[in-house]
């Protein structure tokens, strides 16, 4: 049995716990939050060994691997802490909020040997990994330019605030929702040569980004644009909602986490499956099944692959440290190009008025 820990029980701690405490390989020997009366019940009415002092969870408890859902503020003190002793750690998205802290970290895993992983979800939705499938095989010919979108409803209001909407614990839109297709865009196509044109904005937050609209440019191997388009304050959506657009010189390919629509102008010899014309494929005839279903089977799925990973002794991973401090890379680079974008370091272009001359970690608190 391979003896896991979670830390920090907010919405997204209680969710892992859920799953892997009902994982057939593992046991859980710990918890660890901020909150004592939360603590309180849960060892109470599971039985689970409960902490809220985590170095003191990892001096008295013999622990293989740790889930880390607490604010991202957090994520590197706590994840070099436990890699220090030797342990496995899947740790929830972003891994930082510095790309320099994403990198040590990615170093610090693979110096040791040590699995690693990072809840980018999307990269385990049927829908995501079919694009990804059609993508390898070339089946949109050269692609030209993609649309990545990701809406919902988080921030409705001026007042109230979590750690979600405070840049220095969560880091806003940007990291929270906007993190997402870019990882997808990066697990497609590398990271990008170049942003331009970010536009990050405030609509309801006061500390924080609710907006983000950028173009990433990529230049090898082929010439390629991706225009992003993210918002945390859209009450049109009932919960968050990521959606990606291919153009290619043979089709297009749109999908979410519910559904994929394919159109290929001709057919593809390496997908019998695929006709010429419009093919459209379901999330629920390309997922496989798991054992435990909360939330969605992605969640469940990625929790599985961090658990084999150990057990098999398996470096490789799909959501590596590596692969999530790229991710965390790319938005640096959004948040250096917003700098000249605003007018700190470059003047926005503006239409003519006239016509021109000619010539911390003591608190650890949960996701």
């Amino acid at each position: 049995m391979i003896r896991m820990a979670v830390v920090g029980l907010g919405k997204m701690g209680v969710s892992h716990l859920s799953m892997i405490k009902a994982h057939e390989k593992v046991e859980v020997v710990a918890a660890c939050d901020s909150t004592e009366y939360f603590l309180d019940l849960l060892n109470k009415h599971t039985g689970t060994p409960v902490y809220s002092d985590y170095s003191k969870m990892l001096d008295q408890t013999a622990i293989d691997g740790l889930i880390l859902a607490t604010p991202s503020a957090y994520h590197f003190d706590m994840m070099k802490e436990a890699m220090a002793r030797g342990i496995h750690v899947f740790c929830e998205k972003p891994l930082t909020l510095d790309p320099g802290q994403s990198k040590e970290l990615a170093a610090l895993a693979q110096s040791k040997g040590l699995v690693n992983q990072v809840g980018y979800h999307y990269r385990f939705v049927g829908t995501f990994q079919e694009v990804k499938r059609l993508l390898d095989l070339g089946a949109l010919g050269r692609v030209t330019h993609v649309l990545a979108e990701a809406y919902g409803p988080v921030v409705l209001r001026p007042k109230g605030s979590t750690w979600r909407s405070q840049r220095n614990a969560g880091g806003g839109c940007l990291y929270d929702y906007a993190a997402h297709p870019i990882n997808l865009l990066n697990w497609y196509f590398g990271a990008p040569d170049a942003v331009g044109g970010t536009l990050i904005g405030k609509i309801f937050s006061k500390d924080t980004d609710d907006e983000v609209y950028s173009t990433l440019h990529y230049t090898s191997p082929n010439p390629l644009s991706a225009q992003l388009s993210v918002n945390w304050c859209d009450e049109s959506q009932r919960k968050m909602t990521t959606k990606l657009t291919l153009w290619g010189t043979n089709g297009q390919i749109c999908a979410d986490r519910q559904e994929m629509q394919v159109y290929l102008r001709e057919p593809h010899a390496g997908l019998a499956d695929y006709r010429q014309g419009w093919n459209t494929r379901s999330t629920t005839h390309l997922t496989g099944p798991v054992w435990f279903y909360l939330r969605g089977e992605e969640y469940s799925a990625q929790l599985d692959y961090f658990v084999t990973a150990i057990a098999e002794k398996r470096a490789e991973n799909i959501n590596s440290f590596e692969s999530a401090s790229e991710t965390d890379t790319v938005i640096a680079m959004l948040l250096a190009d917003r700098s000249l974008t605003n007018g700190q370091g470059a003047a926005l272009a503006r239409a003519p008025t006239k016509a021109p001359a000619k010539k911390p970690f003591s608190f650890l608190g949960s996701r």
